[in-house]
């Protein structure tokens, strides 16, 4: 059997706190987006994490109605591709169009529109965007097929603790007509999830960060105490 292969580390003393992606999302195929290999996508809004992560990209997506100076924070620490919320529910038609033309506009790769987004308002982001269109899956009544011919180019399934679930099932549902669709899942809180979610289909997984300033924080308070 072949030794496990070795992959040597450069780092420094004052950046040795990375926020790591979990590594079974290494198993994960990777999608291709504009000639760069993503595999781990870090959910977070927080821009010190976004600076600190060697995930391979960022979802930028949060429960308020989109702001391009939020955008512009995020744009000015990431350094990965950045995939923007543009809304999709209260936020829809003219506005996430012209929201979406901001983001691509500020270095965004990619949009995504929550899952109420109507066929009317993908089309006018395709309109204006010249970066790919990624719909938030969250259930199973919707026509996948047809969010694709309207102009999705790729699905983000957040199904909670039924997501590899739902994986599966919008496999099984674009697989006569689009057989090697890209699909992001999140990949819930264990290892065992994320390859679940990875063997039910899923090309790239996002993670959270929920919390990981404060308790990177507190740790090191808790040296300086001990220390000093």
């Amino acid at each position: 059997m072949a030794e496990k292969e070795t992959i040597p580390s450069l780092t420094s003393e004052l950046r040795s706190d990375i926020v790591e992606a979990p590594k079974a999302i290494r198993k994960a195929s990777g999608i291709t987006l504009f000639g760069k290999r993503i595999k781990s996508i870090i959910y977070t809004m927080d821009v010190a994490v976004i600076a600190n992560s060697d995930a391979d990209a960022v979802l930028a997506v949060y429960p308020w109605t989109p702001n391009t100076k939020i955008l512009e924070a995020v744009s000015t620490v990431a350094n990965k591709p950045i995939l923007a919320g543009i809304g999709g529910g209260l936020t829809k038609g003219l506005r996430s169009a012209t929201i979406g033309f901001f983001a691509e506009e500020s270095g965004a790769q990619a949009v995504v529109l929550n899952a109420p987004t109507t066929i009317e308002t993908i089309k006018s982001v395709k309109d204006v965007v010249d970066i790919p269109i990624i719909y938030t899956v969250v259930n199973d009544h919707i026509d996948l097929n047809e969010r694709i011919d309207a102009g999705v180019k790729a699905f983000n399934i957040a199904g909670g603790k039924d997501t590899a679930k739902l994986v599966a099932w919008a496999r099984n549902a674009i697989k006569d007509q689009h057989p090697n669709f890209p699909i992001i899942a999140s990949g819930g809180k264990t290892e065992e999830q994320i390859l679940e979610t990875i063997a039910a289909g899923a090309n790239a997984v996002t993670f959270t960060a929920y919390g990981i300033t404060e308790k990177t924080f507190q740790s090191k308070m808790e040296k300086y105490r001990l220390e000093h």
